[in-house]
């Protein structure tokens, strides 16, 4: 990698998350000196991407960098030549996301993003698009990294190491940078759980320099992590109980409804779980609540239409030149400043310890050593370097590897287009009832879907 400066390319550029993308690398010039930004997307997302990308444009001229953006619909021409690709496209767009929520509701199931059947079919939609591109990597820019945040992020990584044959790949979630966020507010004398958590956290940024260390270990969407001090005394107890404690204890993050968990529970975890147990730990109650909400408002993905719509609105404005507030009512807030930070940490072989979706080795004894998990890591220049987690409790061990199961299943029918690996990949997830009801579900949601399954659809 040249010193002289970097070609970044985006698979999904017009997306509305690239301001804070953009928001991101502007900050890191002065380490990170990025000389080309390409912005790919293709053409359903024309009118969005020339939206996006001429705000991006202001905001580099706003900054006065020396860096050009590039808009393009041809990702080949993007991809020669690349340092970094960093993907955030949805296939399908969010009309497919909205059936990922509504279908499963009619079986009376969770439909979610990223887990149960939509995450599924998430997965199935985006595995053969994000293998086509490391196809095209390996020709144009054999030695760049691949920094994915696409969701299902864990299986969309661990497809591109295991049958893409891809090593250079690292995702990233924006949750573990939430669960710090709540770790430092609760020890710097943050009171009222999580819920009084968020009323504040608009007002808080990442910091890089922690007053405490956070280790993870798990899946994208499944992690769990302890938490300690400068001095190495762990302090995860006391978190619990100033976040789980609380008379107004919820677990949320913006996409996704917050719920409370039983106190009792997570004190016998003696670890921190995520905003998305939810829909393991508390099934009933989430289901529940998704299909009221469904039914006053919308699901997540109707509402989130509404909301990029009047995002869009804004970027338009020719007098706006950095990112807009609103963007944080989307969800997913930090993703792209995570990506800057993990790029950053590879290009200079700073160390930084992140939370990433990487190459197990070990990191977790419980699942296999080529499995991609979400663990803590240094970031160095030769990638992650995934820190030791330790054996799981009996508590979390057998969800993880049901979960893991279930992942290695869903790839596997992504990739081969088997409808048997599917439905197999159904009746082990513990949020889609099995039997004829799985079935009957796969087989409503793979006609739904039919334009962009190819693979289940070739005979």
């Amino acid at each position: 990698m040249e010193k002289n400066g970097l070609k970044i390319v985006t698979i999904g550029g017009g997306s509305s998350y690239t301001p804070e993308l953009m928001e991101g690398f502007i900050k890191r010039h002065h380490e990170l000196p990025v000389k080309e930004l390409w912005l790919v997307d293709i053409e359903e997302g024309r009118e969005k991407l020339e939206i996006v990308g001429s705000l991006a444009q202001r905001m580099v001229e706003a900054a006065g960098i020396d860096c050009k953006v590039y808009l393009t619909l041809n990702r080949r021409d993007a991809l020669k030549d690349a340092d970094f690709v960093t993907t955030q496209f949805r296939v399908g767009l969010l009309n497919a996301r909205i059936k990922d929520e509504r279908i499963p509701l009619k079986y009376g199931m969770i439909g979610q993003e990223t887990n149960g059947a939509g995450g599924m079919f998430k997965a199935f939609r985006t595995i053969p698009v994000i293998l086509d591109i490391v196809e095209d990597m390996k020709e144009l820019c054999p030695d760049a990294w691949l920094v994915n945040f696409t969701n299902p992020a864990g299986m969309v990584t661990e497809a591109v190491a295991k049958y893409g044959k891809w090593d250079k790949v690292v995702g990233l979630c924006n949750v573990p940078i939430m669960n710090e966020m709540i770790a430092e507010f609760a020890l710097s004398g943050g009171e009222g759980g999580m819920m009084e958590f968020f009323k504040n956290r608009e007002k808080m940024e990442i910091s890089r320099d922690k007053n405490f260390f956070l280790r993870f270990g798990g899946l994208n969407h499944l992690h769990w992590h302890r938490v300690y001090d400068k001095q190495g005394k762990e302090r995860t107890m006391e978190v619990i109980e100033k976040i789980y404690g609380s008379e107004k204890a919820e677990s949320g993050v913006a996409n996704i409804r917050a719920m409370k968990f039983p106190i009792e529970q997570i004190r016998d975890l003696k670890m921190m779980p995520c905003p998305y147990h939810q829909y393991y730990y508390m099934t009933g109650d989430a289901l529940e609540q998704e299909m009221k909400d469904a039914e006053e408002k919308g699901t997540r993905a109707e509402q989130v239409k509404k909301v990029e719509t009047e995002l869009f609105e804004i970027y338009k404005n020719a007098d706006l030149h950095e990112k807009p507030k609103q963007l944080s009512q989307r969800g997913g807030a930090f993703y792209s400043d995570a990506a800057c930070e993990l790029i950053n940490s590879i290009y200079n072989d700073k160390g930084t310890v992140m939370v990433v979706s990487t190459h197990n080795n070990g990191a977790i004894p419980d699942l296999p050593a080529d499995s991609i998990v979400e663990v803590s890591s240094y970031i160095k220049a030769a990638g992650p370097q995934p820190l030791n987690f330790g054996p799981m409790p009996s508590s979390t061990r057998g969800l993880l590897q049901v979960m893991k199961s279930m992942e290695e299943l869903t790839i596997e029918a992504a990739v081969t287009g088997s409808y048997e690996k599917a439905l197999q990949a159904f009746t082990m997830n513990p949020i889609v009832t099995s039997g004829t009801q799985a079935k009957a579900l796969l087989d409503e949601m793979l006609e739904a879907h039919k334009e962009h399954l190819p693979l289940f659809h070739k005979g």
